[in-house]
Order: C-alpha cells, then structure tokens, then sequence
C-alpha cells in the first residue's frame, strides 16, 4: 500500500466514523487537491486489495475488517492524541480516582466510559460482568436488523465466561467485526484493557460498540482506564 492509498484508508475510516455514511471520491478529492478520477482510481485499487467495499449501489465506499486492522494496527505503533483526547482523558481520570470502593470504582470508570464514548460499557466485577449504555449500542444506525441485534445479544450472554475462559493476555485487546469470538456477524468491535485488582490479576475493562467507531480516542480511553484502575486499586491494596 503507498503512503497516499494508506492516508485516502485512514480517511475513509475516520469520515465514515463521523457520518455512518459511505465515504465518496468528491469529498476526499478536495481533503487531498487532487481530481476526483486520481481518489477513484486509488479507492479501485483499495477495493481490489480487500480494505474497502462499496455498499449496495452506493458511488461511496466504507471500511471493511480488513480495512479497521490495518487503521487499528497503524494507530497502535504511532498514537496520537488531539487535545479533545487528552480533556476527555483528564475527566476519565478525575472521576476513576473519586470513586470511592473498589467496586464503586469500576463502575465510575465504565460510566465514565459510555458517556465519552457512546459504546456500551462493561468490566469484570469478581464473576460478573457489569455493563452499562446499552441503549447507546442500539441506538446505533448499524443496529436496525433484528439479526443483527440478536447477534449482539448472543455475544453479551457469551462475554464473561468467554473472558474467563480466554483471559486474553494483553494490556490493551481489539477484536474488530468477524474477529470476535461470539457473535461474529455483529458488526462490532470489543476494545477491552487487562488490569489487576482485588476481584483478579485479570479483571477487563473496555467498550462494545460498532465497526464504524473513533478507534483512536475508544482505545486510548480505554487503556487509560486499565492504567489507572490497576494502579489506584493495587495501591489500595498496599
């Protein structure tokens, strides 16, 4: 892939983030000053490589999983964060720390994590699973099939045993669309952080939302919440 197809990918995913609607060659014509023609004929070529796909008869065109991974993998070897990010974090921070009990403490964080995200929330209590903002996942325009909901619905049921079981092992995990474990025809991506508490040395935290999501601030959200959890609840434990 050039440095141009991979800067017209890391468009199409973050406008499509934006307007949940697919992204066309005028639009990215104008982000880059180049012809209409030059984005069309660099999108066929992004198409024919497997990151992007063009919707119904739609002229615009809308990540595919293979698309999100590689913008996802990108991300992690170089984050950066906006100053929104960073305020956003600072509140995340501040009220993770006022929360009281351990286990008050968690839910602040998940709480906290719905509002700023707009995903569904969640995090392991001791054996259970907490969520929060579930409105927030269907209220989502990806969300309208009743197939697809039950889909989501069977990977909700599924996710507390399926993290005890796996306990995947690294400090920050995203599993994008088809690479869920359950419920891989949801049209979701899970973002979830390990961090050791009271309940476990692997309690997660993290959010459930659509494919088409803010990949860069959700992670960073994320994994600052296992940050500070682990090092307030470890602390206390001291």
């Amino acid at each position: 892939m050039t440095d141009r197809q991979q800067n017209i990918l890391n468009a199409i995913v973050e406008q499509y983030a934006e307007v949940a609607s697919p992204v066309g060659s005028s639009l990215l014509a104008k982000v880059f000053r180049v012809s209409s023609a030059t984005i069309r004929a660099e999108m066929a070529e992004l198409e024919r490589l497997g990151y992007i796909c063009q919707p119904h008869t739609s002229a615009g065109r809308i990540p595919t999983d293979k698309g999100y991974r590689f913008y996802v993998n990108a991300l992690s070897e170089n984050p950066k964060l906006e100053i929104s990010e960073r305020r956003s974090e600072k509140a995340l921070a501040s009220r993770v720390q006022h929360g009281g009990a351990p286990e008050r403490m968690i839910r602040n964080a998940v709480d906290t994590l719905v509002e700023l995200t707009h995903n569904l929330g969640l995090a392991t209590i001791g054996n259970q699973l907490y969520m929060s903002g579930l409105s927030n996942l269907f209220g989502q325009p990806e969300f309208i099939n009743g197939m697809q909901v039950q889909q989501v619905a069977r990977l909700l049921d599924n996710l507390e045993p399926w993290l005890r079981e796996a306990a995947p092992n690294k400090p920050l995990s995203v599993y994008i669309g088809q690479e869920n474990p359950i419920g891989r025809t949801a049209g979701c991506s899970l973002i979830i952080s390990r961090f050791r508490g009271p309940f476990s040395d692997r309690s997660y935290i993290g959010t459930l939302g659509p494919t088409r999501q803010s990949y860069r601030e959700v992670m960073n959200l994320v994994s600052l919440a296992g940050q500070e959890l682990e090092e307030l609840l470890i602390g206390d434990e001291n």
